[in-house]
């Protein structure tokens, strides 16, 4: 009798970590190129959507490559998704207009839609509870040091070779990491005899592609009654995807998880604290370079702790949630992010650069711990063969909170970058751009950059009081959680 492959869990993690990597690394590598693309491609007027459209197809296809992981099984729709991105970022590296990159990215952002929820999954089936936590927390780390190399890399390859080579690079990246899951990932085969939500699937990605427009338009680049409609069809669409769901043999998101409060309150808190993580940052880099005059490069190392201690805080979470009930593990690191983004909050402009690292490392504990336990509560709170939909809806809420949060906050930053410079005619918005990067800050008259420098400061701080109200919120949330299952030892 043939002995049955085992998977190699060594490589197979390794696989899982280079994925995460490749996508991790995608969105600060473009970024970093993003001047010499928008020189050569004559596209300035739709770079954002370089950057959109991305975002909005992995979305929309998280869900459904969550719930088909759940139906096939994890390494098929893991290779899908990793070749569907392969193929994208190809195209991308031979564009040669900015439609075709914008349509190249829409490609690669549905096969990034697979790889970080169905990594998530595959985490789940390979490491028990007790270890699981410390393996995310490590998988995490990817996004930390993706954010270090990312702009050292893009640089180089633009200078070097040329921009094209930051989508082609993914290529060779890609097929070693598929050689690794098909030879030393092993799974047993599933399959479905329930007909495909195709209504729900469909209702959904309406639903979320609405949602994310609506969140796009609320900076206040999209006409108001536009963004309107947007809002109503989200609403339109939601109401169909619930009735959808209420009468599919398998439904694509079991609505009975929403019944679960634990599960319902984990991916809340999860998508609040990732509002207060993307604003944290977003908006650090430029307080670095806008008030402290410093290069990118720093403004960008500024955060660069927050990667290296929220590893830290995900081995701790992955002690304590043996022990613990997770209510009162996030519970604890709510309260670490709370007190971190209010001392940013209330930092004065002479700060230094040290005290930033500090709050940037005290934060980053304090993510780790609450970013990795409602990841692990939403997986094992849920019946096996919902692991899928639990790390796809817990991945999705994530970035929801992300989009919406970032919308708000360039609201906030606007409108506080509006009032200031209001009653000083010598100032003007555009000098508020030039002050952001400190290349351009010399062509501004130096008697007009303290100003200009009070103002920036109060829009930071500004972004930081509502991170702050986030960050309560998600308190409130959690303690509602844990109060609905009061006298619930530790979630094993």
């Amino acid at each position: 009798m043939k002995k049955k492959k085992e998977t190699n869990v060594v490589l197979a993690t390794i696989a899982i970590f280079v994925a995460t990597f490749m996508t991790a690394i995608e969105g600060t590598i473009v970024s970093t190129a993003m001047p010499t693309i928008i020189g050569s491609l004559n596209g300035v007027s739709m770079m954002s959507w370089v950057f959109s459209i991305y975002l909005l197809t992995s979305s929309i296809s998280t869900p459904i490559y969550g719930k088909l992981a759940d139906r096939i099984g994890r390494k098929p729709v893991f290779l899908v998704g990793l070749v569907i991105f392969l193929i994208g970022s190809s195209m991308a590296g031979l564009s040669q207009s900015m439609l075709t990159l914008i349509l190249s990215r829409a490609l690669q952002g549905l096969g990034a839609g697979a790889i970080q929820p169905v990594t998530f999954t595959m985490i789940a089936d390979i490491y028990p509870y007790e270890k699981r936590a410390r393996v995310l927390g490590l998988n995490s780390s990817a996004w930390g040091i993706a954010s270090i190399v990312a702009p050292l890399l893009g640089g180089y390859i633009v200078q070097h070779l040329s921009w094209h080579w930051i989508f082609f690079i993914n290529v060779p990246v890609g097929l070693i990491t598929m050689l690794l899951v098909i030879f030393f990932f092993q799974e047993d085969r599933r399959s479905a005899k329930e007909p495909i939500d195709l209504a729900g699937s469909a209702t959904l990605s309406v639903l979320l592609l609405a949602l994310m427009l609506f969140a796009q338009g609320l900076g206040g680049t999209t006409n108001p009654w536009v963004n309107a409609l947007w809002l109503v069809l989200a609403v339109v669409a939601g109401f169909f995807f619930m009735k959808a769901e209420r009468k599919a043999k398998d439904p694509l998101i079991p609505l009975a998880l929403f019944k679960n409060n634990l599960f319902l309150g984990q991916n809340l808190v999860a998508a609040l604290v990732s509002g207060v993580l993307i604003g944290f940052e977003v908006y650090i880099p430029m307080w670095m370079q806008g008030i402290l005059g410093l290069p990118a490069t720093m403004g960008g190392f500024a955060v660069t702790p927050s990667s290296v201690l929220w590893i830290f805080g995900s081995f701790l979470a992955g002690r304590l949630l043996v022990s613990q009930p997770a209510t009162r593990i996030v519970s604890v690191s709510l309260f670490v992010i709370t007190a971190g983004i209010g001392v940013l909050s209330f930092l004065p402009m002479g700060t230094s650069f040290a005290v930033f690292l500090l709050v940037a490392a005290f934060l980053g504990f304090g993510f780790g711990i609450a970013i990795t336990t409602t990841m692990v509560t939403a997986q094992n709170v849920v019946a096996e063969n919902e692991i899928g939909v639990a790390s796809a809806m817990n991945t999705l809420s994530r970035t929801i909170g992300q989009t919406l949060m970032m919308s708000v906050f360039g609201i906030i930053q606007n409108t506080l970058f509006a009032r200031g410079i209001q009653g000083h005619f010598q100032l003007k918005m555009s000098m508020l751009n030039k002050l952001i990067n400190p290349e351009t800050a010399t062509q501004i008259q130096s008697n007009l950059l303290p100003q200009l420098r009070t103002i920036l400061l109060q829009a930071m701080h500004g972004v930081y009081i509502t991170g702050v109200i986030l960050a309560v919120i998600a308190i409130l949330v959690n303690f509602w959680t844990a109060h609905r299952h009061a006298g619930n030892s530790a979630l094993k």
